[in-house]
């Protein structure tokens, strides 16, 4: 007999990703969504209509609709990739994204624990919470940026965080996800319920949510690319004009890309790899906690120089405003996550660059098949 699974937020980009690795696998996934009054079913493109999958609607926030969907079901695993998702949302909505992000996490943990124990639970924790804290350890080849030096023993050290490093949320988001994280905790603890996190660093893809920075840049170009292409002058870049906003051709206009802080570091990684190492964690012994990440870090500056070089664009600067609305009131400078965890006990590593990552999604958007796709 097959293995069973449900995957909350089935719909975006990690439940699209993780639906299409479980059944690859043999597993039989009941996608969980809530009512909407439109259908989006585009990133399911490829399993929607798989003999091993269908979809169900719940309600994440709803104790009742969570303990109906778990009794139902009793499933072997859940994947709870639900979320009110975009940090920038979240000071905007946050009881909506508390409510979502922690409640939600507690509603399942509390049905397993009624009717299910031994299911397995698998919450997606994040990076966000540990906002503006990072640990340090040795390192002899860093940029400048991402090293502190140590007067007495010379020693350069990088900055980074892993399991052990302490949470520093700055915002509602991270605040209602280690919310979550500690709930999965202390139910492992208290109840011996088999329950995991996956303090997931930056994972993006062709799949990406349009209104997350890395896809914004992205479609973008794909925009502009495309009008570009149209003008009758058909212009290089050096010779287009620009104003505050706009860019200018001798026939036409095209507005620029308007982005908030491009100085913050991520650890960028690619959601298909990303969620295999959910798969490997829910196939240990015993639940834990592990960081997946890169190890490297990069820069929003170095994502829209990689990205605009896809286009022919050495210098992205005339094409891009800096706008303060997008300012978040707290930002997290710096992620640079250390998965040595889940290299050793999960036996993963990332499979896809971070210059492949850019590739991909460049090319999502320009709509052209390539090699990497």
């Amino acid at each position: 007999m097959s293995r069973t699974a449900l995957i909350t937020g089935i719909t975006g980009q990690d439940g699209s990703y993780l639906a299409e690795s479980l059944l690859s696998k043999g597993y039989t996934v009941t996608g969980l969504k809530r009512r909407t009054s439109v259908e989006y079913y585009d990133r399911l493109a490829h399993v929607l209509h798989h003999k091993g999958f269908k979809i169900d609607e719940f309600e994440i926030s709803d104790s009742g609709s969570v303990y109906s969907i778990v009794s139902k079901y009793k499933p072997d695993e859940i994947y709870n990739l639900a979320a009110q998702s975009h940090v920038g949302t979240s000071f905007n909505q946050p009881d909506y994204t508390f409510q979502v992000n922690a409640i939600g996490p507690m509603n399942f943990l509390e049905a397993i624990r009624r009717y299910s124990p031994e299911t397995k639970f698998y919450q997606a924790s994040t990076s966000e919470m540990f906002g503006k804290a990072y640990d340090v350890m040795p390192d002899g080849n860093l940029d400048e940026e991402e090293i502190f030096m140590d007067s007495k023993t010379m020693f350069k050290w990088k900055k980074c965080q892993d399991e052990e490093t302490r949470f520093e949320p700055q915002s509602p988001y991270a605040i209602a996800k280690l919310s979550a994280h500690h709930s999965v905790g202390m139910y492992r603890e208290a109840y011996d319920i088999f329950g995991c996190c996956g303090i997931l660093f930056n994972h993006e893809s062709e799949r990406r949510g349009e209104n997350f920075v890395t896809r914004k840049i992205t479609k973008w170009l794909g925009n502009f690319k495309r009008w570009w292409e149209v003008q009758p002058d058909l212009l290089p870049p050096e010779k287009f004009d620009f104003d505050t906003d706009s860019i200018y051709s001798t026939s036409g206009k095209f507005p620029k890309l308007r982005l908030g802080n491009i100085e913050t570091y991520r650890d960028w990684g690619h959601a298909k790899d990303y969620v295999e190492a959910m798969w490997l964690m829910m196939q240990q012994q015993d639940g834990d906690d592990y960081v997946i990440a890169t190890g490297e870090t990069h820069t929003v500056k170095e994502f829209l120089t990689l990205a605009f070089k896809e286009i022919g664009i050495k210098d992205f600067e005339p094409f891009i405003v800096i706008d303060p609305r997008f300012y978040r009131p707290a930002e997290v400078d710096f992620l640079n996550g250390r998965p040595d965890k889940a290299y050793e006990m999960l036996n993963w590593k990332p499979k896809i660059t971070f210059k492949e990552l850019v590739q991909r999604m460049v090319w999502g958007d320009l709509s052209v098949q390539t090699k990497l796709a």
